[in-house]
Formats: structure tokens, sequence, C-alpha cells
């Protein structure tokens, strides 16, 4: 059987999470060297108001956790992260040196960001299914922007249409409709523009086939190319996120444990959905000796 180590997205982050991080990790250093930052600049309440500061966090978090667990001899067959969390599962796999990832995750959020500075974010739909969500939504102000779930469904775009869209979703018997805490319209055409700068960017980064497989968060498919992963990670900002899609691949390549980097747990609830027998846990709720135990008798039963 086999183990996938998963990364959150935008939403997950909390103030002070960096100081979290584990003691002996020099990933933080190395990340503020580049970006010439102290550390209490990138985690405050104040902070984390902006994509730029919260991409390089969740990167941060990401990159310190998984290698942290690999250091203790747990070892993932795959990995996959969802929007932002496909750079630190990049460097995971061996792909991304983590100092590109960094300089790379910098210009991401900075582009996202000055793309929609203000009015518009993400509202995650409960009980409705996709082709009622698509019913919804007009490809004009708002947009499919993740399938999480069969009846979680997260929609992009201004503040306004989505406020009318979760209005109607209510009327139609979804659950809930709730607004994320992300600032800008990820995963949908008002990033096109963003995602080919990025793309550019990536012309001078040097990736390689990785070293441990990476399953693409958009696109549900295991990627060894590297020239695939680049233009996964560049472009993944304006696609939607078919997470759904890649944790039934997952399943379907006999992997029986998720483990999800810190911070959060959403990923850890979207992937029980989906996985009939195995165990999904979150590294933040469950700790590093669960983990370890259950990365044992994972591997035993293989």
């Amino acid at each position: 059987m086999k183990i996938m180590f998963t990364f959150p997205g935008q939403g997950a982050q909390r103030p002070g999470m960096m100081h979290s991080l584990p003691q002996k990790n020099s990933v933080l250093k190395e990340a503020c060297d580049i970006l010439q930052v102290a550390p209490a600049s990138l985690d405050s309440a104040e902070a984390l108001k902006k994509t730029r500061e919260v991409q390089l966090c969740l990167l941060i978090s990401g990159a310190a956790w998984s290698s942290e667990l690999i250091r203790n001899r747990i070892i993932p067959d795959f990995v996959s992260g969802l929007s932002i969390g496909a750079f630190p599962a990049a460097v995971c796999s061996g792909a991304l040196d983590f100092s590109d990832a960094v300089r790379l995750v910098a210009l991401r959020g900075e582009l996202m960001e000055n793309t929609c500075p203000s009015g518009y974010g993400l509202t995650a739909l409960s009980g409705l299914t996709l082709k009622q969500v698509e019913m919804l939504v007009d490809n004009r102000e708002t947009w499919i922007a993740n399938i999480n779930a069969e009846r979680q469904i997260v929609i992009a775009g201004s503040n306004e249409g989505m406020g009318r869209v979760a209005e109607k979703a209510i009327e139609n018997g979804a659950q809930k409709a709730q607004r994320l805490a992300v600032s800008v319209p990820s995963h949908c055409a008002l990033l096109s523009e963003p995602a080919e700068k990025l793309a550019a960017a990536f012309s001078g980064i040097r990736l390689r086939r990785p070293r441990i497989a990476y399953l693409s968060g958009s696109t549900g498919r295991v990627l060894w190319d590297p020239k695939r992963i680049a233009e996964d990670l560049a472009f993944n900002m304006a696609r939607t996120v078919l997470w759904h899609d890649a944790m039934t691949a997952a399943y379907e390549r006999e992997v029986r444990l998720a483990i999800e980097m810190p911070p959060g747990a959403a990923l850890t609830m979207l992937t029980r959905q989906v996985f009939p027998s195995g165990e999904a846990i979150s590294l933040e709720q469950g700790g590093t000796d669960l983990a370890w135990h259950l990365a044992k008798k994972t591997r035993l039963a293989a």
C-alpha cells in the first residue's frame, strides 16, 4: 500500500504559523534570506491579509514539515497540493528546488494580488452537485473554481456576484455558503494573464524529473515530465481545481495513507470522503508519532 503527502491551499493559514515549524529545520531561514525579510514579517495577522505572504507561508510550512517527515523515514510515494500547495508538493517530489520555489511563489502572489487587488475572492458551497452549481454561475462575474468533493464546490468571482450565487444556492438546497479567507478569484479566467506571466518566469528555472510521483491537483493526473510539471504549476492559478479527481486517482493507485501537511485539516476531510478504506490524517492534529505508526502499518500491509 502507498503513502501520499497532501499540501493545503489558501484559507488554511493563520497568524503565527511559522512559530510551529520543526525547530531543527532550516527552511524558514533560507526563505527569509532569499526574500531579505524577518520571519515575523511573514505570518503576522497584518501580513496574512496579503496574498503574497499567505502563499509564501504555505510554501515554507509544507516544505519544512514534509522534509521533517522524510528525515524521520516517513517517505511518500505520491505528493499532491491544492492550488499554492502544488509548489511545496513539487519541492518535496524533487522536481523543483526550494530556492526557486520561493522566488516563483513570491512572484505568483504579487501577480495574483495586483490583478484583482480588492472586491474578489472564493466562496465554498456545500450540499449541491456540480451540475446544480453550474446553473448558478455566469462565467462573467462568477466561475467554478474547485471541485473538492461531489457536493462541495468552490466558486470564484466578485463579491457581489458570489453573494448572488450564494443566495440562490441556499434557495436551491445548499447546506452552507461560506466565504473563504482568500482575497483573489483563484482558478478562473480572471487570472489567465498573470498565469502567462508566471509561465514566462519558469523559462529560466530548471526542473527535474521527480523522485516521488507528482499528482496534479488541477488535472488529477500523475506528471513525471519536468516541462509538464512547470506548466501545471504556472497555470494552476487560472484552472479549476479537480481535487476530488486527484484523490480518486490516488486511491486507484493504492494510496491508503494520506498525510496532510500543516496548517489545517480541510484536505483530510475531503480525502476521507473519497477513500473507502485506509487513513487520511492531518499532521497538525495527529502529530508525527501517529503519522509514523500509520506509515509503518501501511507499509506492512503492502
